[in-house]
């Protein structure tokens, strides 16, 4: 990950820090909180009138992009190849012109560290999540807390009604880059923040639920050793309903430890 400085050089107004991922190649941009809808960018306003400060990857990307050569210009081969650049690549056309648009006087530097704010922000990120039951999802974020959360409180937005009758799309949820958000088919995004402040707050930790499914979790070959079996004999067990795996996998199955042994009962 790279970070930058985004600095008002006409108004000596630290606009607040851009965050590259790089594999990943988004943006995520945290911005001052002593900002208000005067001094923060026009594309920013409306998000910072909401109290919101950290700018989802999306409109993240659109504030480069308004600060670049667009990738359809009729002559962009040439200017990548006058920056020796072999392909177009937002963040060092960036780089190249340090940030600079003739719209405004901001610019960008390159900074080692992050300011203490974006770090404060960042322990409500996720680290990970996954989809439950009905609606709702578990969360874990870099604070330790654990949440549960339920869709319906974002009731309001269409998307997320979309996600919540559409069980392939709910299934999908997974994290977002830099634990900023927990996305749907890596197109419709909850910002980690909202879920923290929404969610339902479990006693347990990350490290609880990691220590359970190292310690409760057989394979085919852990549960035929348990019970003292073959592998077709688990088979047997299966399709008579008798054990029932977690996980299925055509190299191997999951179970619950407690499962396997009620099977001696």
């Amino acid at each position: 990950m790279k970070s930058y400085e985004i600095l008002d050089e006409a108004n000596f107004i630290n606009i607040g820090v851009l965050l590259y991922y790089e594999k990943a190649k988004e943006f995520i941009i945290e911005l001052n909180e002593n900002l208000d809808e005067w001094t923060a960018p026009l594309l920013f306003t409306s998000f910072v009138k909401k109290g919101i400060f950290t700018i989802p990857r999306d409109i993240s990307l659109l504030w480069v992009k308004e600060r670049v050569i667009p990738s359809g210009r009729q002559n962009i081969g040439s200017i990548l190849s006058n920056h020796k650049l072999k392909a177009y690549d937002e963040m060092k056309l960036l780089e190249l012109a340090e940030g600079r648009c003739s719209q405004d006087s901001m610019f960008i530097r390159k900074i080692d560290d992050l300011p203490e704010f974006v770090l404060d922000r960042q322990k409500k990120n996720l680290i990970d999540c996954t989809p439950l039951d009905s609606g709702n999802i578990l969360c874990f974020f870099a604070d330790t807390s654990v949440k549960k959360v339920e869709l319906k409180a974002f009731s309001n937005d269409s998307k997320i009604e979309k996600v919540i009758k559409n069980k392939a799309l709910f299934n999908s949820c997974k994290i977002g880059t830099g634990g900023y958000c927990a996305t749907f088919n890596d197109s419709i995004d909850i910002p980690s923040w909202e879920l923290y402040d929404k969610g339902i707050t479990i006693p347990l930790s990350y490290q609880d639920f990691l220590t359970f499914a190292d310690r409760n979790l057989f394979d085919t070959s852990e549960s035929c050793q348990e019970l003292e079996c073959s592998r077709q004999n688990i088979t047997y067990l299966n399709k008579q309903g008798l054990l029932n795996p977690v996980k299925e996998n055509v190299k191997g199955n999951l179970y619950l430890k407690g499962d396997v042994i009620k099977t001696r009962w």
